[in-house]
């Protein structure tokens, strides 16, 4: 089994973009951006990689491969860094080998291998880390490198309809996962923008978030139990609706990103199907009024599924709204409860706060066009990345007290690197996910890329809204995990005893440290592993 998607777009290879099709993009992109474009890139081919390090022993053989192309396929993810590598070929760490288990078994199997032989094992879902989780960047201390690709775990094993929960494999798919509940009239209700191609072991790994706004907004509600194998043996937990019995092993291994363990099954909560759905719009002169009226409907015990507010600039470039407002794209659903009182409820919160209602088509045409934009945003970004395009996001999690400060810190601190590196260009703010006590801004950078330093720009522009993030108390990431990327700013976010304690974790089930080393912890030195 290999995969059917490129080495750098998003989409599968006949859904890349033609020529044609970009040249007629430009014109578009130009108008609506503010600045030149350029002609478009010509993707390139994987440069030759050096041969693998290792050679698989036999009998791990039938689950192992070592093709130029599939190598270089598990050697990035999809990052603004990973889309402009893989486009022109540029593969810096790619893995010696892939291993697919087909089993749980084999999953052992290749860990006791790789720990015996001192090769790095990097846990592959869907191959959609944004902040350099799969790529195999994991020094020269270790003989190589094994890409561990979970796609052939797939499926869901089993339904329980009593306790609503599922029991799903790790190289599930979103799409393939509704698929599997849809018969059984459920669903999981977890739509994150990869849902496409991202996997349910990846959520789990990394504390991914869903679309929705409110309640449930990371998967760690969602999780009754999981089993991992690590080097040291397997690690399950009990079946439970919830435990006071110390420590949670579902906690730690939630957003453990691979250092500990490798995920083979989870029970997961499921829920019926909606079947009752109302959608509005909600226009506000100010995004500032707009955090106000979000914070309202939180702590009025008003908890839409979506709660999205989106600046003026952002709500122009996606079609939204072209007012010069910030629209708040509310929805509430229910399997069997009306849900029609609650949006008049969230509706006079907005009025009270100054938001001006959008009439029925326009609300509608609001939240549809933002939807469309949101579903289609991967797609577009690998078209404008073929224009010249820096096109790239980041997001954080602040409390509401600081919340406006935050914003406004962050998006002078990045419009200010945008304007060094790049001349012009532009950084949106929406809220993804709110909560009675803060929210997630998510902040996207659109700006003009010098081809061959775009990696630089892209590296100062970061630093500076990651440097004002920190320093306005906010989080360094609220959902697109650690990685490698934001490990400078992850360390000093971290209590250090904590860090201190999760070292002497991974020591004790990975005591040869070649689970995913440089994420959330650095690699263990030769001379200090057990």
């Amino acid at each position: 089994m290999t995969s059917t998607y490129p080495v750098w777009g998003w989409g599968r290879a006949e859904e890349a973009p033609t020529a044609a099709e970009l040249e007629a993009l430009a014109p578009a992109a130009r108008a609506l951006l503010g600045f030149p474009v350029q002609t478009p890139e010509r993707p390139a081919p994987p440069a030759d990689l050096p041969a693998p390090r290792v050679q698989v022993p036999s009998w791990l053989a039938p689950i192992a491969a070592c093709e130029p192309l599939d190598r270089a396929r598990h050697a990035l993810g999809r990052s603004y860094r990973d889309v402009l590598r893989g486009l022109r070929g540029q593969i810096d760490h790619p893995p010696d080998v892939v291993l697919r288990p087909r089993s749980e078994a084999e999953v052992a199997q290749a860990l006791d291998w790789c720990a015996g032989a001192g090769v790095a094992v990097v846990p592959f879902g869907g191959g959609t880390s944004v902040v350099g989780g799969v790529e195999p960047a994991v020094g020269r201390e270790f003989a190589g490198a094994a890409s561990l690709d979970l796609e052939a775990l797939a499926g869901v094993a089993e339904v329980d309809p009593v306790s609503r929960a599922a029991l799903v494999l790790p190289g599930t798919t979103g799409p393939a996962l509704e698929a599997a509940l849809k018969p059984h009239g459920l669903t999981l209700r977890f739509y994150p923008q990869s849902f496409e191609r991202s996997t349910v072991g990846g959520w789990l790994a990394t504390r991914a978030a869903g679309h929705f706004s409110t309640r449930a907004t990371h998967v760690d509600e969602l999780v009754e139990s999981i089993r991992m194998v690590t080097p040291a043996g397997v690690w399950a937990s009990r079946r439970l609706p919830g435990s006071g019995a110390g420590p949670s092993p579902d906690r730690l291994a939630l957003g453990s990103e691979g250092v500990l363990g490798v995920v083979t099954e989870a029970w997961l909560r499921v829920r019926p199907r909606p079947s009752r759905r109302a959608v509005a719009a909600v226009a506000f002169a100010t995004f500032e009024a707009g955090v106000a009226a979000a914070r309202g409907l939180l702590q009025a015990g008003i908890e839409p599924a979506t709660c999205r507010l989106v600046d003026a600039t952002e709500a122009a470039l996606t079609g939204a709204l072209a007012t010069g407002e910030a629209p708040l794209m509310l929805g509430f659903e229910s399997a069997e409860l009306p849900v029609d009182a609650e949006l008049a409820a969230a509706l006079e919160v907005c009025a009270d706060a100054g938001g001006r209602a959008l009439d029925a088509g326009a609300g509608g045409g609001a939240g549809a066009n933002w939807r469309a934009s949101f579903v289609r945003a991967p797609y577009l970004r690998e078209r404008l990345v073929l224009l010249g395009v820096l096109a790239e996001t980041f997001e954080t999690a602040v409390t509401w007290e600081r919340l406006d400060g935050l914003v406004a810190g962050v998006r002078e601190a990045t419009q200010a690197a945008i304007t060094a590196t790049c001349g012009t260009g532009t950084v949106t703010c929406r809220l993804t996910h709110v909560y009675p006590d803060g929210a997630a801004p998510y902040f996207t950078v659109l700006a003009p890329a010098r081809r061959g330093a775009e990696l630089a720009q892209w590296a100062e522009i970061k630093a500076a809204g990651a440097e004002a993030i920190l320093a306005a108390g906010g989080t360094i990431t609220h959902h697109h995990a650690v990685g490698r990327d934001h490990r400078p700013w992850y360390d000093r976010q971290r209590p250090e005893p904590f860090a201190a304690a999760l070292r002497a974790a991974k020591a004790a089930v990975d005591p040869a440290g070649v689970l995913n080393p440089g994420v959330l912890l650095d690699p263990v030195p030769l001379t200090g592993r057990v």
